[in-house]
């Protein structure tokens, strides 16, 4: 405690408590007076009537109040700051009232290190609220400003009508066939519309969703959809069950519930549409219905007879069994779901699948969903627009106007639309292209911030090898070779590193994004980098070619032919090209070539063993040797050989032999039961009873790699 002339007095509790209790006055400030009005002569504390008379009542009120105000004031609120996701650090600044340079600091001070300009983005929140939290203020998290009244005008361009419900009608049904590869989806719609599908599909696997729309005897139009039931196209298998009205699941029953059948399942359950079962190959001496129906119980899928209200049908698409069955079940479903549309509205639909034709250039597989499509339409959908010249059914007739629920090829497309993206009908091309020319920002600025996350990520990490590789230069006390400007100069290093560029070439989109999902799956590019070097659909072009030969890249055809005007420059400049039509082909060939690229691996080939038997020390030039006394017991043990000595299953020592004795003769080789005496180069080993030496010689074999895509 200090007195009035500012030193320190010590006081005992006891003193204090006794101070406390005679004094009669509540204000804190008048006990702070008595307090520091101590006797400097005898350190201690001095009452007087004036400080022990008992106070007005008025006084005291007042002083209570005073006092509440003292100790129970409340702190200050901290001001807020608005931030967001992606804020810059200019800013943040100005948001904080701060400089650039403050928050570089708060951004050091927490850990969060780099070259940081005032455009760069911070797109992790969490380091936001700390430093904002660092330079003593309060966040309050918005959207982005820029970004919101982007994405209010993109609103506002793609508005669409509301439905008038006195102008709806009545519309054929959507229906996806799902399940399991080689079940014998695509063979039902086959028998479903009397065509040959499955002879033209490679392995008899549909390899990208095909649309169909099928008339049946009876005048009901039903659009059917084939999705693919291999495991590389499970985006397709979802994007069917999202723009379906119906699904039907086909388990064959001869292999019941398969892995992509319970995909399947779940795909449907997330996109909560109505199930018919159709349990196929029932033709088969194998087949096993009943069997068939209780895996799906246990899976959730209870049919009706067994108790639920899943619909099934058992049939043979080979045979044609039952299929009237199945066609009345699936009307009879999409009645009780009374499906209606706007026929007036404007055009609005999904893409299932985009190409380009030979004859025709860019042409995508459209699902209509409102209003009627004509020629000269103008559509947009994604990042591309197109003005309709033409329309085309499945079989390749021309048509006049799409309805509502139609699947169809549309002409006139500017670009490739991406599959799954919606379609919808505009006014005009300016108002198309002021459309796209928003998305297009909208999607550059996103990419730009994680760009600049990414690029940020990578410094740091260049950084931190930069500054240890600096560390052990200057210990090692060796000195940078710098040119005028102070730059190190540094040889160029040859890159051994396996690598395999590749070019994909698609037939459709859903064919390329189904390959690319494939390729993710790959992660061993510390044994050799797999790097795409382009990805189109189409057939190959000169600008592949090029490509190809400046990356040394193979060209990886999938349903698509090499154009005869390119086969003779392919030869010439002798650029790899592999064709496929299954896509486990073609990554079995990938793994194959990146295997190619592995080093050779060294192995060990064991020659002999021995297990010691005593250790020995011998005097040679004066110097105490030691000798592992030895009794070989499988193989050869040859003086030439390399060996290592294990103990207790680990390896004590890699060495080679310098002298090989047998009784008191020296020897090249020590067969199998004889005993020896065996002197190494490292003598540091010390033996014991027990221990094992191995013989070996080093072979090398290819290495393969471990991909696994998950199929």
């Amino acid at each position: 405690m200090l007195n009035v002339s500012g030193n320190l007095m010590k006081i005992s509790t006891k003193r204090w408590n006794l101070f406390n209790k005679e004094c009669q006055i509540q204000s804190v400030k008048e006990k702070i007076m008595i307090l520091t009005a101590a006797c400097l002569q005898c350190q201690c504390y001095h009452t007087t009537s004036i400080y022990l008379k008992q106070p007005k009542a008025s006084e005291v009120k007042k002083s209570k109040r005073e006092n509440i105000r003292i100790i129970m004031e409340k702190k200050k609120s901290l001001p807020k700051v608005e931030v967001w996701k992606g804020i810059t650090i200019n800013e943040l600044a100005t948001n904080c009232k701060r400089t650039v340079q403050q928050v570089t600091q708060a951004l050091a001070i927490i850990g969060v290190k780099g070259d940081f300009q005032p455009e760069t983005p911070i797109a992790d929140l969490s380091i936001i609220k700390e430093t904002v939290n660092k330079m003593g203020l309060k966040l309050e998290i918005k959207s982005n400003q820029k970004e919101e009244s982007k994405i209010e005008k993109e609103k506002e361009l793609t508005k669409r009508p509301p439905i008038d419900p006195s102008v709806l009608i009545a519309r054929h049904p959507v229906v996806t066939i799902m399940g399991h590869v080689d079940h014998g989806k695509t063979t039902l719609l086959d028998s479903l519309r009397n065509t040959s599908v499955v002879d033209t599909e490679f392995g008899g696997i549909t390899q990208h969703i095909g649309a169909f729309n099928v008339t049946l005897n009876s005048g009901e139009k039903i659009t059917f959809l084939d999705t693919p039931g291999h495991a590389a196209f499970k985006t397709m298998r979802a994007r069917g069950a999202n723009i379906t009205d119906i699904v039907v699941l086909v388990v064959a029953a001869d292999d019941g519930v398969m892995e992509q059948t319970l995909q399947s399942i779940s795909m449907i359950r997330n996109a909560d549409v109505p199930l018919i079962v159709a349990i196929n190959k029932i033709d088969k001496p194998s087949a096993d219905i009943e069997g068939t129906k209780r895996m799906l119980a246990q899976h959730g899928i209870i049919v009706e007879d067994l108790g639920g209200d899943v619909q099934s049908v058992n049939i043979s698409a080979l045979k044609k069994t039952n299929l009237d069955a199945l066609k009345d079940a699936i009307i009879t479903q999409a009645e009780i779901m009374n499906l209606k549309g706007d026929p007036k509205g404007p055009v609005e639909g999904v893409t299932i699948e985009s190409t380009t034709h030979p004859g025709r250039g860019k042409v995508a597989t459209c699902l209509i969903q409102r209003g009627t499509l004509k020629r000269g339409t103008i559509i947009v959908c994604g990042l591309v627009m197109a003005k309709v010249r033409a329309m085309y059914d499945h079989a390749g007739n021309q048509l006049k106007e799409a309805k509502l629920s139609d699947a169809i090829q549309i002409m006139g497309w500017k670009d490739l639309p991406e599959a799954g993206e919606e379609m919808f009908q505009v006014e005009s091309e300016s108002k198309a292209q002021e459309i796209i020319r928003l998305r297009e920002s909208m999607k550059m600025e996103n990419l730009a911030i994680e760009h600049r996350v990414e690029s940020d990520k990578r410094l740091q990490e260049h950084l931190v090898v930069y500054k240890e590789q600096l560390k052990k230069k200057r210990e090692s006390g060796s000195h940078y070779k710098q040119t005028m400007r102070g730059v190190e100069i540094k040889k160029e290093e040859k890159d051994d590193h396996p690598k395999l560029n590749i070019l994909i070439k698609g037939d459709v989109a859903g064919s390329v994004e189904a390959i690319l999902d494939v390729l993710v799956t790959y992660r061993n590019h510390d044994s050799c980098s797999l790097s795409i070097i382009e990805h189109e659909v189409g057939p190959i072009s000169e600008s592949d070619i090029d490509l190809a030969k400046t990356f040394k890249a193979i060209i990886y055809c999938f349903n698509t032919d090499i154009p005869k005007n390119l086969a003779e420059r392919l030869n010439k400049e002798k650029v790899d090209v592999r064709k496929h039509n299954v896509i486990y082909k073609l990554v079995d060939d990938l793994k194959g070539e990146i295997s190619n690229r592995l080093p050779l691996l060294d192995v060990e080939e064991s020659l002999g063993e021995a297990t010691v038997l005593k250790e020995f020390e011998i005097n040679e030039r004066r110097k105490t040797v030691k000798v592992a006394g030895s009794r070989c017991t499988q193989g050869v043990l040859k003086k030439s050989g390399l060996y290592k000595i294990v103990r207790d299953d680990e390896v004590i020592s890699r060495c080679k032999i310098v002298s090989m004795r047998h009784l008191k003769s020296e020897v090249d080789s020590i067969k199998k039961d004889m005993e020896c005496g065996l002197r190494f180069d490292d003598t540091t080993v010390a033996f014991q009873p027990g221990d094992l030496i191995v013989s070996y010689k080093i072979r090398q074999e290819r290495q393969y790699t471990n991909w696994n895509p998950g199929f």
